[in-house]
């Protein structure tokens, strides 16, 4: 992997603000949109890139080969169910505290790991990173202006959502042999699978009378940022590696503030800030002492 130059940084930053943008959006698009219909159309987008990547680069989709139960398990709880589940905690809270809920997945996937796998026990200081994380998250619920008795729920939903993403990361670890591409498209393709029906029958969207704002920002969510991101996550990853990639964990909560406030006024507290840098310290000292990622 080669050393990062300015305009690796550059698609590092854009990565990370297209996706802090993404929370906003989600709470736009809930305006018209319901979580599982919202959750499809996002994947449907998405899939189209991949599907024009492997055609391009000629690599072969094994979504309904030998291991196809294997991608269908990935495509459920690293895509369909988390998408469902922040999109529901996402309309009923602040969009900035979605990205900042959403941020500390590395800390929740570090525990995951330790409890499932051989080769990525936590260590002392990993612990450490782990503990202050969390302990951010548990300031945050004793603001009242921002998580209440109306909206508590959403959030725990949202932190769950999130762990769904630790999960799905970890059983992709069964696939680590196969080419990124084929993974991400083959589990883009079963998690359409799964949400169709779930959004045809339970929400029935032809029904809904979407305005033209929760429209847009359903297409941005979709071709924005899934499809394009997952794109820029990828050149990332082939040229820069894993390690490089993670570091926009840290830039994710910070635009998610940004857009919160500035787009959709929502109100910032002291305490969300203080949240924001504890839990920011944590991921550093996890990743600080991650030595069991390589580049």
């Amino acid at each position: 992997m080669k050393e990062a130059n300015t305009f690796d940084f550059s698609l590092l930053i854009l990565l990370a603000a297209i996706w802090g943008s993404s929370f906003f959006n989600i709470k736009i698009a809930t305006y018209s949109y319901e979580p599982i219909t919202l959750a499809l159309v996002r994947v449907i987008f998405a899939s189209i890139p991949l599907l024009i990547i492997c055609k391009l680069r000629k690599i072969k989709i094994e979504a309904f080969e030998k291991n196809w139960n294997k991608y269908a398990i990935i495509g459920l709880c690293n895509i369909s169910i988390p998408f469902v589940l922040i999109a529901m905690g996402t309309g009923k809270i602040n969009s900035y505290l979605a990205a900042i809920l959403m941020s500390t997945t590395p800390l929740s996937g570090s525990i995951l790991a330790h409890i499932f796998t051989n080769n990525e026990k936590i260590s002392f200081l990993k612990s450490v990173g782990v503990l202050i994380g969390f302990s951010g998250i548990v300031l945050l619920f004793f603001d009242k202006v921002i998580i209440n008795t109306e909206n508590y729920l959403y959030a725990l939903i949202t932190i769950l959502g999130s762990t769904f993403y630790s999960i799905g990361g970890l059983l992709t670890l069964k696939l680590k042999n196969k080419k990124n591409e084929n993974v991400t498209t083959s589990t883009t393709i079963w998690s359409v699978i799964f949400l169709l029906p779930f959004s045809l029958i339970i929400e029935t969207p032809w029904n809904s009378s979407p305005t033209f704002a929760s429209t847009l920002s359903l297409l941005y969510l979709g071709v924005i940022a899934t499809g394009l991101a997952w794109l820029i996550r990828f050149r990332i990853l082939t040229v820069n590696g894993l390690v490089f990639q993670t570091q926009v964990a840290y830039l994710i909560p910070i635009f998610g503030i940004f857009f919160g406030y500035f787009l959709m006024e929502e109100t910032i507290t002291w305490r969300v800030l203080l949240s924001l840098v504890i839990i920011l310290i944590g991921i550093y000292i996890f990743k600080k002492n991650n030595l069991g990622i390589k580049n």
